[in-house]
């Protein structure tokens, strides 16, 4: 697979190997690896980073070189490296801090396989008894006519170099808002279609959710209720969305909660009837609403579900209970349309002002 980065990965990997740079890249599965996770580098903030299981190799990477093992052995002797300060340093590096453990636990091998499922060896090994963390050194050491090339330090400066690019294009998609900010109505028709630009089926899922949140915060916030405990003390009150969190952290919560109905929401861009049925089963089956990064109409996805899961499961009550645990979907063209309401209330500057706010906190712009 060859992209717009492969270039730049290339290089780094000919400055140091010199002539035998392409017959290292060709007998690593790490490097292709690699290769494959970095495709988003130059297509700017709205493509999907990939940050987490890159993360895991560059952090146990790093604890190899730091401990001096690319350049002499013993590795296999190595106590291995602390879980706790590795999920430290994770999140130290940037647009980290929020990553979990899934990466460094299972979901980095998983995917390793699925793209080399011949290979005899996974990247991440570890002791579930200490929790002590090794980095596959035999997938560090390429063997080119009997000679042994260590790819460790080329494996980090890629990753180095992708963070930079990466955290460029970010800043530029923070600086594009700002200077929409500043249009005002004049450039209205500009800035609705930067906004609409963002509720595409390939945008990063952070800039997905971030953008979903701000469009239905003000959506509702326009939305009154009556309510109360006594029928002479009956109030009126405007619905509020609220995020829980930051975007796509995989922390098994909920993303938005609206008081005071008590409405759930999970943004995702999947269609795996196991996911649903996991963040159905979390909330013991209380009413959720699916905001789906999909163009999917919303009864070709509820379709697909109910056939998913009867497939999965054999007992009709047991889908029927799932299926009625879906409250609605928000799909991309509904979100667009709501959008389009919001827009014709006057609401489109609070609208980006939320994306600015949301994309500062996410992307730790106040750290560049």
């Amino acid at each position: 697979m060859e992209h717009t980065f492969t270039k730049t990965i290339i290089k780094i990997i000919k400055k140091r190997f010199k002539d035998n740079a392409e017959d290292v890249y060709q007998k690593s599965e790490l490097l292709k690896y690699i290769n494959y996770k970095t495709k988003s580098a130059t297509k700017g903030s709205k493509a999907r980073s990939s940050f987490a299981n890159l993360y895991a190799i560059y952090i146990l990477i790093e604890d190899y070189i730091n401990k001096g093992f690319d350049k002499k052995k013993g590795y296999k002797n190595y106590k291995g490296a602390e879980f706790s300060k590795l999920f430290i340093r994770q999140r130290e590096l940037p647009f980290g801090s929020k990553l979990q453990n899934h990466a460094l636990n299972n979901r980095m091998n998983s995917e390793f396989q699925k793209y080399f499922p011949a290979s005899d060896y996974i990247p991440i090994l570890r002791n579930l008894n200490n929790n002590r963390y090794w980095i596959n050194e035999n997938l560090l050491k390429i063997t080119i006519a009997k000679k042994t090339f260590n790819i460790a330090r080329v494996i980090n400066e890629i990753v180095d170099d992708y963070i930079k690019t990466k955290r460029g294009s970010f800043e530029r998609f923070i600086a594009s808002c700002l200077e929409l900010q500043k249009m005002g109505k004049a450039q209205s028709s500009t800035v609705q279609k930067f906004i609409k630009s963002l509720l595409e089926p390939n945008v990063d899922a952070r800039l997905f959710e971030i953008v979903s949140y701000s469009i239905l915060r003000s959506n509702y916030r326009d939305q009154k209720i009556y309510w109360g405990f006594e029928k002479s003390k009956i109030r009126e009150e405007h619905l509020k969305l609220y995020k829980t969190g930051r975007t796509n952290a995989n922390d098994g919560g909920i993303d938005f909660v609206m008081k005071p109905l008590g409405r759930f929401f999970q943004v995702t861009e999947t269609l795996d009837v196991k996911k649903y049925f996991l963040d159905i089963d979390k909330i013991e089956h209380f009413p959720i609403t699916f905001v789906i990064k999909t163009e999917l109409s919303e009864q070709n996805i509820i379709s697909l579900l109910r056939k998913k899961a009867e497939q999965l499961y054999s007992v009709k009550d047991i889908v029927d209970k799932y299926m009625l645990s879906i409250e609605e979907i928000l799909n991309i063209p509904k979100l667009n349309n709501i959008f389009d309401n919001c827009v014709k209330k006057g609401n489109l500057k609070e609208i980006l002002d939320e994306i600015i706010i949301q994309s500062k906190v996410e992307f730790n712009y106040q750290d560049y």
